[in-house]
């Protein structure tokens, strides 16, 4: 079952988040501060997926007015190829579209092979027409990636 995503799923997200390998975690951003922040900001638009009572599948889904972006998409394991991240980016984009959002983006480390194949299977491109740059605004903000 898809739904919106709650604080309340802070502690089940992040148990998903750790259980991925080469998941980047960010000290700051992704700490449960850091998302209630994001959900307050965004309340209608990110999701989870709860298969036999547990959450199987998240996104984080927000939008800055003019171009809406997906963080974290994720499934377990477990449940991977059943259209659960399907289902999610669906419930994603109606949400962006009520907001009145047109375009969306989103960011995949060039080695998740199975963030990669995923978007390209489900008719994402892949941007070879720009460069993408960060600015680390906060040095106590890094990215730690799962093992």
């Amino acid at each position: 079952m898809v739904r919106a995503m709650s604080i309340a799923d802070y502690e089940e997200v992040y148990y998903l988040w750790m259980s991925i390998q080469g998941f980047g975690i960010r000290s700051m951003d992704d700490s449960k501060e850091g998302i209630r922040v994001f959900l307050k900001r965004n309340p209608t638009t990110s999701v989870v997926d709860v298969e036999d009572g547990r959450i199987a599948g998240a996104v984080l889904c927000g939008h800055d007015g003019r171009r809406g972006c997906l963080y974290h998409v994720c499934v377990s394991k477990n449940y991977r190829r059943q259209g659960i991240g399907k289902k999610m980016v669906a419930f994603c984009m109606e949400a962006l579209r009520k907001e009145q959002i047109s375009k969306v983006c989103l960011n995949a480390f060039v080695i998740n092979q199975v963030g990669n194949s995923f978007w390209q299977k489900t008719g994402w491109n892949n941007r070879t027409d720009l460069n993408y740059y960060d600015f680390n605004l906060n040095e106590k903000n890094i990215t730690v990636f799962n093992q």
